[in-house]
């Protein structure tokens, strides 16, 4: 698949009717990352080239702008800049903004085989947030499953205030 990074960049529910034409007739695996992808940095597209080997297509949502809570002046880039740099990168099939404040909703829609988070996410660690937990019975009720990436990790907040406290 060769598109340009505009191209691939749609609404959720155009990227629901390419996933289902996409599975439609066969088992082929389509996996789903989601997250607030600001600055992008080495750990998010390892993430993608992981999640990518794991499927025959990755889809990637992103959080809208309005539900991002990380701090003051975030996120840095809005949600169509962000959109169109994940589409870009050559592991990413589709993007599209995701106007609910997680993946719940997008999981039921889309459908995919694998929800796919970085190895922070494990129930295992401290970072786990509840609403994570809800998307995993999500993507089980549609008969999905959670796949976790162990690649390189870094953070986009912690860049960000590097740089913040860098120019005070």
């Amino acid at each position: 698949m060769n598109l340009d990074a505009l191209s691939k960049v749609v609404s959720l529910e155009n990227m629901a009717n390419i996933v289902g034409s996409f599975r439609e007739g066969n088992d082929r695996v389509v996996a789903l990352c989601h997250g607030c992808f600001d600055i992008l940095h080495t750990g998010h597209l390892r993430h993608f080239e992981a999640a990518k080997k794991k499927s025959d297509l990755l889809v990637v949502t992103i959080t809208e702008d309005r539900f991002i809570k990380k701090g003051p002046n975030r996120p840095v880039f809005p949600a169509e800049q962000r959109a169109e740099l994940l589409a870009g990168l050559r592991a990413v099939d589709y993007v599209a903004v995701n106007r609910w404040a997680n993946a719940i909703e997008t999981i039921r829609l889309i459908r995919p085989s694998y929800f796919v988070k970085g190895q922070e996410y494990e129930p295992t660690t401290q970072k786990v947030n509840s609403q994570f937990f809800e998307e995993e019975k999500a993507i089980n009720s549609v008969g999905g499953k959670v796949l976790f990436t162990y690649e390189f990790t870094s953070s986009s907040t912690m860049a960000y205030k590097k740089l913040t406290s860098a120019v005070e």
